[in-house]
């Protein structure tokens, strides 16, 4: 399905070496005519790393997306009565919120704003970025592939000598796995 008019909600969370991968598919989704809501986790919207200051990268996201940014709990908890989305992405998603959402802990904004769209019954999508996937997160992964509506970025072993758990997915899949998400179609293949 087109995303063209589509309302896409774009969560952030704290993988900051993914972040200049996120800004190039932001660029892409607005080029697209697609009203992006930024919705950041407690730690992407405020610590500062060797990647970047936390400060510049809202400021950055907010003016691609043209939307202020959620980044509160109770910001966030809106976004299950009201259907205000028409697709979820978590991009980047870490181990920890991966974990979290599988296990029904909904402790940032991200994740409030993940558990409200998916009682919709809109698709949610993963895009993974964690240095266990094959490992303490390879269950969470499992079981949510397994989850109604809820759908991944193709990923794979980002350095499999010197990081052989570590999983990220392929950024530049994420406009074509949001089209088929809003299908409720998985795009295959989903480990590359």
């Amino acid at each position: 399905m087109d995303l063209k008019g589509k309302t896409v909600g774009f969560a952030i969370t704290g993988s900051f070496c993914t972040f200049s991968a996120i800004k190039k598919e932001l660029e892409i989704l607005k080029k697209r005519d697609v009203n992006i809501i930024p919705i950041f986790s407690f730690n992407a919207y405020n610590i500062d790393t060797r990647f970047g200051k936390a400060e510049d990268f809202v400021k950055y996201v907010e003016e691609i997306t043209e939307n202020k940014s959620v980044n509160t709990i109770a910001e966030a908890e809106k976004f299950g009565p009201n259907d205000i989305l028409d697709i979820l992405i978590i991009a980047p998603c870490t181990g920890n919120t991966l974990a979290k959402f599988n296990n029904g802990i909904t402790d940032t904004p991200v994740l409030m704003a993940a558990k409200g769209h998916v009682r919709t019954g809109r698709p949610l999508v993963i895009s993974v970025s964690t240095n266990d996937a094959l490992g303490m997160n390879f269950k969470n992964i499992g079981s949510l592939l397994n989850t109604k509506n809820v759908f991944f970025v193709p990923f794979g072993q980002d350095n499999c000598f010197a990081k052989p758990n570590s999983m990220i997915a392929h950024t530049e899949l994420i406009v074509p796995t949001l089209e088929m998400a809003l299908d409720k179609k998985q795009i295959q293949p989903v480990i590359i």
